[in-house]
């Protein structure tokens, strides 16, 4: 009736209605006003409130010691014809073994036999889960703490001179570090690691560098380990090696091979400082994306990383708060004793 009502009344005069609309208005507005007052109610939320409903959540960690370490110390000079130098820097006695032309099938059916047949705490075990597919293999034993540099090639009469053109059948080479003495398997959880090392040849130029690495469990488990993005002085993985143009390069050619990873393009100055605050010591690992840029005060606000603006959907810390407390203890004895040591 009352709709009735305005659309004749509209018709008969828009001015009018007008005005009746507007009276309308404030006749309401003064009833609303007359009956609350001016404390009108408004849907809000406390600050506990608030920092409940934005945080994220904490992903459940296990630490672990990983006993091996591999790094590739001359990747501009390494090829497949050349060969190529590695460095292991393990905790305990260890046997490098490197495996040339490993099938691509093949390994990855060897990780999943480590999960459900039996365990790959040998290179043995992982020779008989690839079914010897591979070219060349070659074994280094490394003393605990050793850091020598150990040279891998592929013998002159091979011939090989490429892999052929991406996608490949075949990795040009793979690392695998396990424990010599089985007393240390049965001490530590990780029990060997497998690195994927890219090699250039004619067929594929990128400089040689480690594409994947596992860490194969006592448990029947294996993770990928994978890069942080963090600002920092020490931390930060040197680029002196390469030029601009050819880190832009290989860029391009890892993300044609579909291997790229998603590495952030904009770079922070170098610090260890919140990128939020700039006062709490960065402590905040954010997944997927792998910023780590917060501080423990800051990480409950940010459903976003602040970096890459990429949705949170777990994070986990570098440090527990007891294990910072130490630290800083230790930091603070040093400074008042430096000539002491705790």
């Amino acid at each position: 009736m009352a709709a009735v009502f305005l659309v004749t009344l509209y018709e008969y005069s828009p001015l009018f209605y007008i005005t009746v609309v507007f009276v309308c208005f404030l006749v309401t507005s003064g009833l609303v006003l007359g009956w609350f007052g001016l404390g009108v109610p408004v849907i809000l939320r406390n600050s506990e409130e608030t920092e409940s409903s934005t945080r994220i959540l904490k992903k459940r960690m296990r630490q672990v010691k990983n006993p091996f370490g591999l790094e590739i110390p001359h990747p501009a000079t390494a090829s497949v014809t050349k060969g190529v130098t590695l460095t292991p820097d393990c905790l305990e006695d260890c046997i490098l073994t490197c495996y040339w032309g490993c099938s691509v099938q093949k390994l990855h059916e060897a990780l999943q036999k480590h999960v459900y047949c039996f365990r790959i705490k040998t290179p043995q075990a992982l020779e008989d889960a690839l079914y010897n597919e591979y070219l060349y293999r070659q074994q280094y034993f490394i003393k605990k703490n050793d850091k020598e540099e150990k040279y891998c090639q592929l013998p002159e009469d091979a011939q090989v001179v490429d892999f052929g053109p991406v996608p490949r059948s075949r990795y040009p080479l793979i690392a695998l570090l396990t424990l010599a003495d089985e007393e240390d398997r049965e001490i530590y959880d990780i029990v060997s690691m497998v690195a994927v090392i890219h090699v250039p040849d004619e067929s594929y130029r990128l400089s040689c560098r480690i594409l994947y690495q596992y860490l194969l469990l006592a448990q029947g488990q294996y993770h990928d380990l994978k890069q942080l993005f963090m600002s920092a002085n020490s931390t930060a993985p040197s680029s002196s090696d390469t030029s601009p143009g050819e880190s832009s390069t290989d860029r391009r050619l890892l993300e044609k091979a579909g291997l790229a990873e998603d590495e952030p393009e904009l770079h922070e100055e170098n610090s260890k400082d919140c990128v939020v605050c700039q006062n709490g010591t960065v402590n905040w690992v954010l997944l997927p994306c792998r910023h780590a840029c917060l501080c423990d005060a800051c990480i409950k606000y940010f459903q976003q990383c602040p970096m890459c603006r990429q949705f949170v959907q777990e994070s986990f810390p570098l440090c527990s708060k007891k294990e910072q407390d130490e630290d800083e203890s230790t930091h603070i004895l040093q400074d008042v004793l430096p000539g002491r040591v705790f």
